[in-house]
């Protein structure tokens, strides 16, 4: 029997479809066109020239870049390799960036020409980068395309499937990033869990990529696109523009899109919105939390396209649940049923099941699931003790399987013996007319032990009194769910997956209580 790989996947079907249709577009950004054969034939010669610098299977190779053609040709061509791409947040800082060089062991750094300062000063800290290269042109580094021009095509290879294809760095939201380990088997079985949500049959449709590559919601969104053949249009990243992004859908005649639930509640809040002429037939949304205020906007302004939502998380892959169609409308603000390729479970503590309707950890099977953390063993053995993934989220499930989500384990918060979950006090505050965005967070208290506290972004031009706010809520929402302090501000910190940073709420509570 053969060994099936990422890249007798991805590589191949790339390959099959620069034979089979090799000047049609795979790839466009800023008006310019990829196509297979190039994408296929650029992998291979930049795969030539990892290898001429050392680069075996199993080793690290670091891609530090905007989104852009060149990151999808560089995971092809890392992965042809055997290597491992390790997509790195271009937001960080030099010694944030440095502890994932040290920590992944990456000897390679494919940098962006606008980032090359950035790169630059990674490698001033390291001695462990043997070789650099910018896309463009930068002191210290050689020139992709120069690296291109000069190198000698590969020819494709089998790789093992169960070998690692991406180490993914979580956000590091409670302490240093963790690499999920994504092999090539997970993300193959992506891209099937991709065709069959957005019910992806030919490359009749456009799919649409603003997730920054760098998140799993990035490249494991346009993962179906290269088995099918579908072009895909990378726009460009920077601070969301909802009305650029509209533009593009429109000129591009984009089918698939996917975004945050802020940038719909965007997307949503535009003037003239309806009176665009949209060939949107899947509008997906994801990585963070949606409101009954921003999916029923979603509704009422894509009236004819299909609302799907997905699921998950880096360490699937990342989808396990989804929710479309008719089901969007009848269980507003479920996350939908978990995918039919992974094994669920709803747990307590003690890992025994709950009853359905009551609350408990979700946890995971499947051939979408990471081998484990890189290099981290204890906080792998914790994530899978009892021979499940735990999720970290807490759930509840109804009697025909749909789930919804009601907080992070993590954030929930216990107030005088009470639980109190995030989910259910944001979509309650989300629907205030004033609100723009809002979430809570725990602060101590000595007669409650927690008690829940507001931050809350408002609409141009409003003020809202906490008193205000807790008669609002009040009717909806028993007492000891009440937040009991508010705090305004311009906006929620957010990770680039879109997640509220709770952990930078809690540091602004920490400052307003020293002084």
């Amino acid at each position: 029997m053969p060994t099936w790989s990422f890249r007798s996947h991805w590589m191949a079907q790339t390959a099959g479809h620069a034979v089979s249709r090799p000047d049609a577009v795979a790839l466009r950004y800023l008006g310019q066109d990829t196509t297979w054969r190039q994408l296929h034939e650029r992998s291979l010669a930049l795969a030539g020239a990892l290898r001429e610098r050392g680069v075996q299977s199993g080793d690290r190779v670091m891609l530090l870049t905007l989104n852009r053609p060149e990151f999808v040709e560089a995971v092809f061509a890392i992965n042809s390799l055997g290597a491992i791409a390790v997509p790195v947040n271009f937001r960080l800082t030099p010694p944030e960036i440095l502890y994932l060089i040290e920590d992944s062991g990456s000897r390679v750094l494919i940098v962006d020409g606008p980032l090359a300062p950035l790169g630059a000063a990674v490698a001033g800290m390291t001695s462990q980068l043997e070789s650099k290269i910018v896309l463009g042109e930068a002191d210290g580094f050689e020139s992709y395309e120069q690296v291109l021009a000069d190198a000698d095509p590969i020819e494709l290879e089998d790789v093992p499937e169960d070998s690692t294809a991406l180490l993914m760095y979580t956000s590091g939201t409670t302490g240093a990033p963790k690499g999920a380990m994504l092999s090539h088997r997970n993300m193959y079985l992506q891209a099937v869990t991709c065709i069959r949500c957005n019910e992806v049959w030919d490359e009749s449709d456009v799919g649409f990529l603003t997730a920054p590559f760098f998140h799993i919601a990035g490249l494991g969104s346009i993962a179906a696109n290269f088995i099918i053949g579908t072009p895909t249009v990378i726009h460009p990243l920077g601070a969301f523009d909802p009305e650029a992004v509209v533009d593009a859908w429109e000129r591009e005649g984009a089918t698939i899109v996917f975004n945050v639930p802020q940038q719909w509640q965007a997307i949503c809040a535009l003037p003239g919105i309806t009176d665009r002429d949209l060939k949107l037939r899947i509008i997906s949304w994801g990585a963070a939390p949606a409101s009954d205020t921003v999916l029923r906007a979603m509704e009422e302004t894509f009236p004819e396209a299909t609302n799907v939502a997905v699921f998950g998380q880096t360490e699937m892959s990342p989808i396990t649940c989804v929710l479309s169609g008719d089901d969007s409308r009848r269980k507003l603000g479920s996350v939908g049923k978990p995918i039919p390729t992974i094994q669920y479970r709803v747990v307590d503590d003690e890992m025994n099941d709950v009853p359905v309707g009551e609350i408990g950890e979700i946890v995971y099977r499947g051939p979408t699931m990471m081998s484990a953390y890189w290099n981290k063993p204890e906080e792998t053995a914790k994530a899978f003790e009892g021979g499940w993934f735990h999720s970290g989220d807490l759930v509840r499930q109804d009697d025909e399987g749909f789930v919804w989500v009601v907080d992070r384990k993590k954030d929930m918060i216990i107030s005088g013996g009470e639980n109190i979950y995030c989910a259910e006090v944001e979509n309650a505050m989300f629907a205030h007319p004033k609100v723009l965005e809002a979430a809570i967070v725990g602060r101590e208290d000595d007669r409650w032990g927690e008690v829940p506290v507001a931050f809350v972004a408002l609409k141009p031009e409003q003020e809202l009194t906490l008193e205000e706010f807790t008669d609002f809520l009040g009717a909806t929402l028993a007492r000891y769910k009440l937040p009991k302090d508010l705090v305004i501000v311009d906006a929620l910190p957010r990770n680039a997956g879109g997640k509220v940073l709770k952990t930078v709420l809690r540091d602004r509570l920490a400052e307003l209580a020293n002084g």
